[in-house]
């Protein structure tokens, strides 16, 4: 016999009952309607610390960061009537006037989701149309399924541009002078520890010719 799987219901709600009942507990928000987000796998949960840690330390020397914000964290693109909690916001200075205690008033710098089995057509499809309408700057996506990451930036036009690290596998990125993500990085058995990224961060500052 064979089973019939149904698909779950649709659960319309305001914007405000969603903030009140719904946004920290593995929702979304896009048009009205709420979406169901999986628990964290350990993987991309690490994942996750790496690149926060990461940013962390580039920005105790650069300063260039306004501020890090891991999921559950509300982006309100009320623009296109959306609000969703991507799994990294980094928010440069000139934008934290639409920042508050609570979720950041309009796109982020740069949004960065770390794709799970469940939310493949969500990162690729989805939130890079809504993120692009939005008006986020970069979006970039890490997809440890298939050790794959996607950058791209914004350009005149409003359009999202793929980006490609360099030759040695390094993503620049002009939003943040300096910061150097090894992409191979992403994909090790064992990501790098806080000592890793130190000695990561002191090659960007050697590179950039600044000791202090």
């Amino acid at each position: 016999m064979v089973e019939r799987i149904h698909p779950a219901p649709t659960v319309i709600v305001s914007a405000d009952d969603y903030l009140q009942n719904y946004a920290h507990d593995y929702y979304e928000w896009v048009e009205g309607v709420l979406v169901s987000l999986s628990p964290i796998h350990t993987r991309h949960d690490n994942l996750s610390i790496y690149l926060r840690n990461l940013f962390d330390t580039y920005n105790l020397h650069f300063h260039t960061i306004g501020a890090i914000k891991n999921a559950p964290f509300l982006m309100e693109l009320d623009a296109i009537n959306v609000k969703r909690e991507p799994d990294l916001q980094v928010i440069l200075p000139a934008n934290m006037v639409n920042f508050t205690p609570t979720s950041m008033h309009g796109p982020a710098d740069i949004c960065i989701e770390i794709v799970s089995s469940e939310s493949v057509k969500r990162d690729h499809g989805e939130k890079f149309f809504e993120y692009e309408a939005g008006g986020v700057q970069e979006y970039w996506i890490v997809d440890p399924l298939r050790d794959e990451s996607r950058f791209y930036r914004r350009n005149a036009e409003g359009r999202f541009i793929p980006q490609s690290p360099d030759t040695d596998g390094n993503y620049r990125t002009p939003l943040l002078p300096g910061f150097v993500l090894h992409v191979p990085s992403l994909w090790q058995e064992t990501l790098p520890n806080m000592l890793d990224i130190l000695a990561m961060v002191q090659k960007m500052i050697e590179e950039r010719g600044d000791t202090h």
